[in-house]
């Protein structure tokens, strides 16, 4: 047996390969964490096609966390005022059950919640949706990717008629335009851009257009950066578009032979001349002229993009206007090109593919479609009709619910809501007036374990073996190199356990997770995502498999090969897509902006996002010694010219307030933002900071069509502490102690 075992970096949706071995035996006392526990070695996996050996800094040190405030044991309580107490796991699910099937027969099952996360293994999310949408008759499973990545959804089954990114990574180093839009990618998905920056150094004609309202390292390195106004993107394409138009940069026979609609978006598009966009936009009519003939010039176009275009109101527009480029350009199903949408989750995309979504079933389908909810019947031998037609409560959805006493029951796993949600203050209230709420989780304490009635200890990376599929679509086998601590168990094996609980004992007898796998495939077979012909074995034996993978090509090859449609590298190569007609759908789409543009009384712009070191809402970065040193506390990026007439200074406390709530950080004026603008890291919850939690004050309106709601941009007004006042609250705080 190899001394490493094989496995997956547990962050973003780059989907790094990493080989981990045991405690080093010798320097024992060098080898530990700060509690004295042995630290885990990780190192970067060559033979992964994805990252080949490449490893940032988050996956450099994950093990680090693996023993940090771990949560060992099932706990209780009758109310939130009340402590904890200690039960067994046989306590801790009769009382789950019971109080499902209390709620399933006296309120009914559309009040049973479960929000998951992208973090689940695709085993975890298979059996949670065959539980809950199956044989529990309710469709209210949703996940924190309804927050990251479901205006990608939209966008890409709207357009193409199925989810499903289209490129690979392959295409980062064979592109002679990368269009980067909504997407930090340098710090956010480092690997990618590692890949995708030494080979724009290497070749100089291959230009680089970043789009962002930050000058962020991303930005640094492009040809062109186009630092737009929130809000102003579908402003931006639909004006490349206008110039691509009018300089004839258009491939006319493939929008003849290979899509539909483009008149009424040709109808839009007239409307966004150079000038108007422009000044919209708040950018130079030179520099948009520049990017559309970047991009009409080159022949290979990739564009990434991420939570900047999909946490937004107009998401499932902005997603349409981005692949409408490729579309009237040709420049899609061929090396180098394509729309990229670049995942936040390690597991979003096994999440898409097992249906881990209110609106979606296992295998690319949804729920809406009776011929789909039929076959999943059929397959989980369910009574016809027994899934709800009704898509089920998003995770907003499920806060308005507890409002108005609609749920009666909400399980959450792998996320930590009490910081990533939308209008935090309001997302608070509704939790405390949960009836019944489970919370299972790794560590202990999160902000979210407050508002629980029922802690259950998860196992974690590396304490269970499951699959993952990354960006590329590439499945990745995650194998267990140590045990679960104490009585943590694995997701599926909680659900699992719940579902034989309630009477359901065959339709959950699996032995491992790899006979959860084994039935999942099945239910891909003809469908886009098909993986018939992966299985844990053969990822054990061959590496990470790319879909679509078939069972007939089972063992021809694996994802570093070349091999075009057998191996699954593009989609679209034929230049068939998954509509009616086979034909891919133009979308119209005018710009309507920001759901709360700025105003005299919230003059500024307030946007938020990812640092290079932390994840998330640091459950587990915040529990790793480098990365805080590296990150120790929040802040806010300020232009030099709104702070100057604010009258703040570098490091000074400035208050923030949006028409929700309020929030405290200390100030970092710098020309990196433009004007107008304002930025703020969204992982400081208040376990690791006081009031200085970004969700305070976003709101949650939505995308009408991917019902992602708009984190990225609410318009605050900033107010500046005086250095006196700041001096004498610390001094106060000193007292206290």
């Amino acid at each position: 047996m190899s001394e490493f075992t094989k496995t997956l970096c547990p962050y973003c949706g780059v989907g790094c390969g990493l080989e981990v071995s045991p405690p080093a035996q010798q320097n024992k006392a060098t080898n530990r964490d700060s509690q004295g526990n042995p630290i885990w070695r990780v190192r970067g996996d060559k033979a992964h096609p994805s990252s080949q050996g490449m490893v940032c800094v988050k996956g450099a040190t994950i093990a680090e966390s693996l023993d940090k405030n771990r949560l060992h044991y099932p706990m209780v309580r009758d109310s939130l005022d009340q402590e904890f107490r200690r039960v067994s796991w046989d306590e801790a699910f009769n009382l789950i059950t019971q109080r499902i099937q209390t709620v399933r027969f006296t309120q009914g099952p559309e009040a049973l919640c479960m929000y998951g996360s992208g973090q689940f293994q695709t085993e975890d999310y298979y059996i949670a949706q065959k539980l809950m949408k199956g044989c529990l008759s309710t469709n209210n499973f949703d996940a924190n990717s309804r927050l990251c990545m479901s205006s990608a959804v939209s966008g890409y089954i709207q357009s193409f008629g199925s989810d499903g990114p289209p490129c690979c990574y392959e295409d980062l180093e064979l592109t002679d335009c990368a269009f980067l839009i909504g997407t930090n990618t340098a710090e956010c998905h480092p690997i990618v851009f590692n890949r995708l920056e030494k080979y724009h150094k290497k070749n100089r004609k291959v230009k680089m257009i970043v789009v962002d309202p930050r000058r962020t390292p991303t930005a640094e390195a492009a040809d062109l950066h186009l630092a737009i106004r929130p809000g102003t993107d579908i402003d931006l394409l639909n004006g490349i578009a206008h110039l691509l138009m009018r300089w004839n940069y258009v491939d006319t026979m493939f929008m003849d032979d290979c899509t539909s609609n483009f008149p009424a978006y040709a109808e839009v598009i007239c409307h966004y001349p150079p000038e108007i966009v422009a000044h919209r936009c708040g950018i130079s009519i030179e520099d948009l002229e520049t990017a559309a003939r970047y991009w009409g010039e080159s022949q290979r176009v990739l564009s990434l993009w991420s939570m900047g275009v999909n946490q937004s109101s107009e998401g499932t527009a902005k997603v349409r206007t981005i692949i409408n480029l490729h579309l009237m350009t040709g420049q899609i199903g061929k090396p180098g090109a394509g729309p990229f949408s670049l995942t936040g989750q390690p597991n979003a995309m096994g999440g898409r593919e097992a249906g881990g979504l209110a609106h979606l079933l296992p295998g690319y389908r949804v729920v809406k479609n009776p011929q789909h909810r039929a076959e999943v019947e059929e397959f989980w031998g369910l009574k016809p009709g027994q899934i709800s037609p009704n898509p089920g409560l998003t995770a907003w959805d499920m806060i308005t619910g507890l409002e108005n006493d609609a749920v009666g029951l909400l399980w959450i796993a792998a996320t930590n809501p009490a910081v990533s949600m939308p209008d935090l203050e309001r997302t608070k209230k509704a939790l405390l007036r949960s009836p019944f709420t489970i919370y299972q989780d790794a560590y202990y304490p999160t902000e979210t374990s407050a508002y629980a009635h029922v802690l259950l200890p998860a196992a974690q990376w590396g304490e269970k073996t499951g699959v993952m599929t990354n960006s590329e679509r590439v499945v990745t086998l995650c194998s267990a190199f140590r045990q679960p601590p104490r009585e943590a168990k694995a997701d599926w094996e909680i659900f699992a356990e719940v579902g034989r609980r309630l009477g359901f004992e065959k339709e959950f007898a699996f032995a491992n997770s790899a006979e959860v796998y084994a039935e999942f495939v099945k239910l891909t077979k003809t469908r886009p995502c098909e993986m018939t012909g992966i299985s844990h074995a053969q990822l054990q034996l061959e590496g990470p498999i790319q879909w679509p993978h078939p069972e007939e090509s089972r063992g021809s090859r694996g994802a570093g090969e070349a091999g075009g449609e057998t191996s699954g590298k593009r989609l679209y190569t034929d230049l068939r897509f998954h509509t009616s007609d086979g034909r891919a759908r133009f979308g119209a789409y005018y710009s309507k902006g920001l759901a709360e543009p700025p105003d005299p009384d919230y003059p500024f712009v307030l946007t938020n996002g990812r640092l290079y070191g932390h994840w998330h809402t640091q459950t587990r970065t915040g529990r790793i010694e480098k990365i805080c040193k590296m990150h120790p506390q929040p802040f806010i990026e300020i232009h030099p010219r709104d702070a100057a007439k604010l009258g703040i200074v570098d490091n000074q406390s400035v208050e923030v307030r949006s028409r929700r709530g309020k929030a405290k950080f200390p100030a970092k004026v710098t020309k990196a933002i433009a004007p107008g603008t304002v930025f703020v890291p969204m992982h400081w919850g208040s376990l690791w900071a006081d009031n200085a939690e970004a969700n305070a004050l976003t709101h949650p309106e939505s995308c009408p069509d991917s019902l992602q709601p708009e984190l990225k941009a609410c318009a605050v007004q900033l107010i500046p502490i005086s250095v006196e006042v700041t001096i004498k609250n610390h001094q106060l705080q000193s007292s206290q102690w």
